[in-house]
């Protein structure tokens, strides 16, 4: 059908059916709950495609941030500085531990949190606790420089990459440069195990406790006995089966992606006033989610609406978090990069299952749309 409905970004199983083979294995073994030889081999998989020492899977990458700031010893009234420009899985977490979020604004460079505003925001509140980082729609964050700031203040990093697996800052991949990292395999994403997170650190100590934290805090007795607030965290074998075969394709994923982004701008840089997301020499996305900006007479809500009325999915970039009706009593620095963004920002499609006719026919309804409006 030529109105089929096209995906901003939806679950995308292996042709090879390498997912069921391990989710089969699940149930062969009935090990169907959590803990298992899937999980363990999702974790070590994990750790070693990225590049990093331990890895805990986890119920969300929610979760994952909970349990990093619960690793930095992040409580009650500490201060957490977190990006603005993110969506609010990010941020609920500081809530969680009664900590106290301040919003940090982006830089055009990246999209991502802005060096300056992030100094800017030490100098304000010297005794802040813990920085969380986003690698917004798979762009690297600017590392080297917030890397340092949080080395000079002697601040726990954690970084957000729920969207960025499979991108690279200069050549290491994003997640592992803080503290803590973190990955989300919501069915959004660029792998997906459904629903399901994982934890990263070089900390190998610090990633057992989120394991123990993360089933309960059950201590070690043949009755159950809890000396520690416990959570129920743990990601289930069946949906860990899912990851590992998910794994197996990440990078045919990275580049389909990659491949949607360079067509989108080259079809659509012919006209006046539309923008691309950032590329910068030292980032290299996985181009998640393909974004553009507009700048002219053609708002988002043109496009979004045209774009609905042919049954093709897309959405604003996110809207800030100090502009939310829950978190606008917490403080904000910056200069409002973040609200422009959002103003003139839209999520193309980006759905790996797309094909070649499928992408031409988003960029023929945007042109066709294009010229309707600026005449």
């Amino acid at each position: 059908m030529s109105n089929e409905r096209i995906y901003l970004s939806s679950p995308h199983m292996s042709d090879e059916g390498y997912e069921q083979q391990y989710v089969q294995e699940a149930f062969d073994t009935n090990w169907i709950a959590p803990l298992g030889s899937n999980v363990n081999g999702f974790e070590q998989e994990l750790a070693d495609k990225v590049g990093i020492k331990s890895a805990a899977a986890l119920s969300s990458g929610t979760a994952a941030i909970h349990l990093a700031l619960r690793a930095a010893e992040v409580g009650q009234n500490d201060i957490v500085f977190c990006p603005t420009l993110t969506f609010s899985a990010t941020a609920n977490p500081i809530i969680y531990q009664g900590a106290t979020p301040v919003f940090i604004d982006s830089d055009y460079k990246t999209w991502n949190m802005c060096p300056e505003a992030l100094e800017e925001a030490f100098k304000k509140y010297p005794e802040v606790k813990a920085v969380i980082v986003v690698h917004l729609y798979g762009l690297s964050a600017d590392l080297d420089r917030i890397v340092e700031l949080c080395n000079q203040y002697n601040v726990t990093l954690i970084e957000d990459a729920a969207e960025s697996l499979g991108t690279y800052y200069k050549g290491k991949q994003t997640g592992t440069f803080g503290d803590y990292g973190i990955f989300s395999f919501n069915g959004n994403k660029i792998i997906t195990t459904s629903g399901g997170g994982m934890l990263v650190s070089n900390n190998e100590e610090m990633v057992e406790k989120a394991r123990f934290w993360a089933t309960q805090s059950r201590d070690q007795a043949r009755h159950y006995q809890h000396s520690e607030l416990g959570f129920n965290y743990r990601m289930s074998n069946v949906v860990a089966g899912i990851g590992r075969g998910q794994l197996k394709v990440l990078n045919e994923r990275v580049q389909k992606k990659k491949e949607i982004y360079e067509t989108y701008k080259q079809e659509l840089s012919e006209l006046d006033g539309i923008g691309f997301m950032p590329k910068n020499d030292f980032d290299d996305p996985n181009y998640w989610l393909s974004c553009i900006t507009l700048n002219g007479s053609v708002k988002p809500t043109d496009i979004m609406d045209a774009l609905d009325a042919e049954n093709i999915e897309s959405r604003p970039i996110w809207k800030p978090m100090h502009i939310q009706p829950y978190f606008k009593q917490y403080d904000f620095v910056g200069e409002g990069v973040a609200e422009k963004l959002f103003e003139t920002g839209v999520c193309l499609p980006s759905d790996t299952k797309m094909t070649d006719k499928q992408v031409s026919r988003i960029i023929n309804n945007i042109k066709s749309m294009w010229w309707l409006n600026v005449k």
